[in-house]
């Protein structure tokens, strides 16, 4: 039977943003499935009770004074974790997509692998919740673009339910991307020489609210990201450089 850290070596770390409707439900069901673990909300400059009713529900809440967006969320998450020394890190989203049951699953792989980082993946068993078709063309887009760059196989790039270890802690708490992160930490990872690993989980849909990225910011988002993804990538000539 696999062992799992103790508490103080992991970290679950939960952005949110407006979330007030679902915010303790998703605490509650991390501290249950997670007991060992503890859990930190950055309240993203909420205008709505997310922060309060995080803190009810016995998460530590960090108070971001104004909106940084996903990416800013994350990296004051991974900043906490690096800061105290944790072992290991994971995202889960505020908005109830995210199952934690599958956690141990996915640290298992990031142990079995030797991995820095292990992507959860609506797609490789299929089941549950896939997301929209409109947004599966432009997961599908991205999955073959960081596949064909990384030269690793990707199925979910835009899954924010990830686990990561101790060195991609420290890389994340220094340099993370910002608006839309998810596909361009995939090739900072691997820009780095860090490795990175999909395992299969079962998404939800959302509990309540709906989706920052609307129809129209959809083809925004798309392009923005193939262009963040290609800049990032030209960057790993630099990195190989400074390591010489």
């Amino acid at each position: 039977m696999t062992s799992y850290p103790g508490v103080k070596e992991t970290l679950i770390i939960v952005p949110s943003y407006n979330e007030a409707e679902g915010i303790s439900r998703v605490v509650a069901e991390i501290r249950s499935r997670i007991p060992y673990a503890d859990v930190v909300v950055v309240n993203d400059g909420s205008s709505d009770q997310t922060g309060r009713l995080a803190e009810e529900a016995g998460a530590l809440v960090i108070h971001l004074s104004t909106n940084l967006g996903i990416g800013g969320a994350v990296q004051t998450g991974y900043r906490y974790a690096a800061d105290n020394g944790y072992r290991y890190a994971a995202q889960i989203d505020g908005d109830g997509q995210h199952n934690p049951a599958d956690f141990e699953r996915m640290l298992d792989s990031l142990r079995a692998n030797d991995a820095d980082m292990v992507v959860g993946s609506r797609f490789l068993k299929r089941e549950g919740f896939q997301s929209t078709f409109a947004r599966k063309i432009g997961i599908d887009l991205f999955a073959k673009l960081v596949t064909g760059l990384t030269g690793r196989k990707v199925t979910d790039p835009t899954s924010g339910f990830r686990v990561c270890g101790r060195r991609a802690i420290d890389l994340f708490a220094q340099d993370y991307p910002t608006d839309y992160p998810e596909v361009e930490a995939l090739v900072l990872l691997d820009n780095r020489g860090f490795s990175f690993v999909e395992t299969p989980v079962v998404m939800n849909a959302r509990l309540a609210g709906t989706s920052s990225i609307s129809a129209l910011r959809s083809v925004y988002y798309m392009v923005k990201v193939v262009l963040a993804v290609f800049i990032a990538k030209s960057r790993k000539k630099k990195v190989l450089s400074t390591q010489l």
